[in-house]
């Protein structure tokens, strides 16, 4: 037995000395791949906490330079080429080799491997700038096009420009120039609901689905959704669509008033306490058998409508999308009456004898609970029309 325990314990320091060697790579298999960054981040590492590691050392020493002779290669086969980007990627290169040397410099024993390790300077700022202006010049190029794809391929080439170089140049106005170009103006417009039945309300309803509309449809996005009175007040005179929503055929059911008795029967084992001499008892399970009646009272109201959601184009009132959207919401009150044992009853019975009868619902009620499945259907279906313009 001891024997086994010692193994076990010799066994489980082998199996952690592996695991904390794999922990602390030297970074030559991912040197031997070719990914140089990942290579000299993990040799580095290895480096701080293990300054004599000669695998950590030799991946320093021959990654490094490698690494150089290759960005130094994919610099001048960029900039001699033709590619409209080519400073954006030279900007990315000159970060990966600035990232590089700053590992090295912080660590000593990488650093007395390469003394000097190269940093760009003068050069990235040079590079952010050209960066900045080719980004601009292919925002000018896109935003020259007539189509809303070309004024969104404007708007990010101008954002680029900007992360690179804030308001370089007009980019700001260029910017907001492009968005307006890119985004697609959308007034959600309810109807007055026709129902001389009922007085009912869908303010709440049409508030709910604008505020939705605009949590999915941010201001970084390309849809702008607004009521009617905020287009007027910001001027937005000639909007791309038109969302109108209309309810129709609503009604509330007739009260429905149902009633079912049932018998009770239920078997139940109890512990019960036997006396078994003058001082002492004992405690024994019995069977006893349960009875009782109920009277279950169901009173139920249903109310059912539609939703109709057309989509139009402004201008020329051209009809886009028209659907109906049904809705339903049955209201239920069950009650009763109990005559027996209680220990007969399952949850759901009692809970039931506990609950008291109460009037339905007024048509306003029955016509919000009706409303909540319409909403989620309508919002995502507008969402997913919508979402092809973003």
């Amino acid at each position: 037995m001891k024997n086994s325990v010692r193994l076990m314990k010799k066994w489980g320091s082998f199996i952690l000395v592996i695991f904390l060697l794999g922990a602390c790579s030297s970074g030559k298999k991912a040197l031997d791949r070719g990914d140089y960054i990942e290579a000299i981040e993990k040799a580095v590492n290895r480096l701080s906490s293990d300054p004599n590691n000669k695998k950590a050392k030799q991946v320093v020493s021959d990654g490094y330079s490698l690494a150089m002779d290759y960005y130094q290669e994919e610099i001048d086969h960029i900039l001699s080429g033709n590619d409209a980007f080519k400073w954006g990627k030279t900007l990315n290169i000159m970060n990966r080799v600035n990232h590089l040397s700053n590992l090295i410099r912080r660590v000593p024993a990488a650093r007395s491997l390469v003394p000097s390790p190269k940093m760009y300077n003068a050069e990235l700022s040079q590079a952010t700038e050209r960066a900045a202006e080719e980004r601009y010049q292919a925002g000018l190029i896109s935003i020259a096009r007539p189509s809303r794809e070309d004024a969104k391929d404007a708007y990010y080439h101008f954002s680029q420009a900007d992360n690179l170089v804030p308001s370089y140049k007009n980019v700001l106005e260029k910017m907001a120039e492009a968005k307006e170009r890119a985004t697609i103006h959308v007034i959600l417009e309810s109807v007055a609901l026709p129902l001389k039945r009922y007085e009912l309300s869908s303010e709440f309803f049409y508030e709910q689905v604008i505020n939705r509309m605009k949590q999915r449809f941010p201001s970084s996005g390309f849809v702008a959704f607004y009521t009617p009175e905020e287009a007027e007040n910001q001027q937005v005179q000639y909007p791309d669509m038109v969302v109108r929503m209309e309810f129709y055929d609503f009604f509330v059911g007739q009260p429905q008033h149902f009633e079912k008795q049932e018998t009770l029967d239920r078997v139940v084992e109890r512990e019960v306490e036997v006396k078994v001499s003058r001082d002492s008892t004992r405690i024994e399970k019995r069977q006893e058998r349960l009875r009782g009646k109920i009277k279950i009272i169901t009173d139920e109201v249903v109310s059912q409508g539609l939703l109709n959601v057309k989509i139009e184009e402004f201008q020329t009132q051209k009809l886009i999308l028209s659907e109906e959207v049904p809705g339903e919401f049955l209201w239920r009150n069950q009650y009763g009456i109990f005559v027996g044992d209680e220990g007969v009853l399952t949850e759901q019975q009692v809970h039931i004898i506990n609950n008291k009868a109460v009037p339905p619902p007024g048509p306003q009620d029955l016509f919000v609970e009706f409303t909540k499945p319409i909403y989620a259907r309508l919002t995502d279906r507008l969402s997913q029309y919508f979402n092809k313009y973003n």
